[in-house]
């Protein structure tokens, strides 16, 4: 199922006219604030009336402003999750759920609503009140409503946004099996590097109401043009990996194209594909083989590209296997090293520099 999206729309001092393909999968819509994500999810959603614009879900047009069709927002089958789950604090988490079954264009059954309980963990919330739910639960909650109206798209507008990092992690493995298991595109508003690469299959990057960039998140995130717009700080690219084992010590052992990445045990059975998210500034470069070393993540690589910065840095763009990596290191270190694109050198980044926020599984 896919989103084909075209809008434009004016407000005072702001103008969004912006076009994208959102795939099955989760399609971010990434940018600072004030670049006019939640603009398009509204739209997209109904809540917002395009001047100018086209939206079609695989085969219905839900926005043909040419052809004056303007779906309003119950029949456009969308699940919308805000920043703040939006319970209602009088019912009962199964009759919040409940609610959302109302809005089903099928029959919904118990084994529906058993297999969502079950998708999200939220069996033993059921009989609670959401004045009585952390952030992260009161989430999760909105999202099994939302999905519990059988819609064909899910929208979700910075559902992270109002968390603290523990309850992040607490949410992020679910969002992941929302994603690998509803069977329906996700449409996902973020200013999180961290969440669009844990979670996201494709990347549009907004900015001033504009798409700057678009495509597969892996790809997107990995481009040093995109680097300075994502904060140059920020920059870091995706690898997708394989579980091997996991050590006594702590670590797990993941097999890259050919290459062994160790990480801070990893919640995922051997045999299990992950995406690991390594900053751009946690890497470093080496023309030989490192010896005698703390780090323990070596990787060969081949550098495709080089990237100067305005300040001191370069951003050197690497192929490992297949797959890109980003380092940020000084012009003077790159000098030093004779830095240039085709040569192989050897990636170095430290285990311990690698966040449990940066380790999600599946690989799409």
């Amino acid at each position: 199922m896919t989103l084909e999206v075209s809008l434009a729309h004016a407000f005072d001092g702001f103008e969004l006219d912006c076009a994208f393909s959102a795939p099955a999968g989760v399609t971010a819509l990434f940018g600072r604030s004030g670049s006019g994500k939640t603009t398009v999810v509204q739209a997209v959603a109904g809540l917002l009336k395009p001047g100018r614009g086209r939206v079609r879900l695989e085969d219905r047009i839900l926005v043909d402003t040419a052809a004056r069709t303007f779906l309003p927002p119950h029949r456009r089958r969308i699940g919308y999750v805000f920043q703040e789950g939006r319970l209602f604090p009088h019912l009962s988490v199964r009759q919040n759920l409940e609610y959302g079954q109302r809005f089903s264009a099928r029959k919904s059954d118990s084994g529906d609503f058993a297999h969502i309980v079950a998708l999200l963990g939220i069996e033993d919330l059921l009989a609670r009140r959401p004045g009585s739910l952390s952030g992260g639960e009161k989430q999760r909650v909105a999202i099994g409503r939302a999905l519990l109206s059988s819609p064909q798209l899910l929208a979700m507008d910075e559902p992270l946004a109002a968390l603290d990092e523990p309850r992040k992690r607490e949410i992020l493995p679910y969002l992941e099996r929302v994603r690998d298991e509803a069977g329906i595109p996700i449409l996902y508003v973020s200013h999180s590097l961290a969440e669009v690469a844990r979670l996201a299959t494709t990347l549009v990057v907004l900015e001033g109401g504009k798409v700057v960039a678009a495509g597969p998140s892996a790809d997107v995130l990995s481009d040093p043009a995109m680097a300075a717009r994502f904060g140059g700080r920020e920059a870091g690219a995706v690898l997708r990996g394989k579980v091997i084992r996991h050590h006594e010590d702590g670590l797990s052992e993941i097999a890259v194209d050919g290459s062994t990445l160790f990480l801070p045990a990893v919640d995922a059975a051997p045999g299990s594909e992950i995406r690991t998210r390594i900053d751009a500034k946690d890497v470093m470069l080496a023309r030989k083989m490192p010896q005698e070393i703390s780090a323990l993540n070596v990787l060969k690589s081949r550098v495709i590209s080089i990237q100067p910065g305005s300040g001191p840095g370069v951003l050197v763009q690497l192929s490992v296997g297949g797959q890109n990596l980003l380092a940020r290191i000084t012009k003077r270190s790159a000098a030093a090293l004779g830095i240039e694109p085709g040569m192989t050198v050897y990636a170095v980044a430290k285990t311990v520099s690698i966040a449990p926020l940066d380790v999600g599984k599946g690989t799409a």
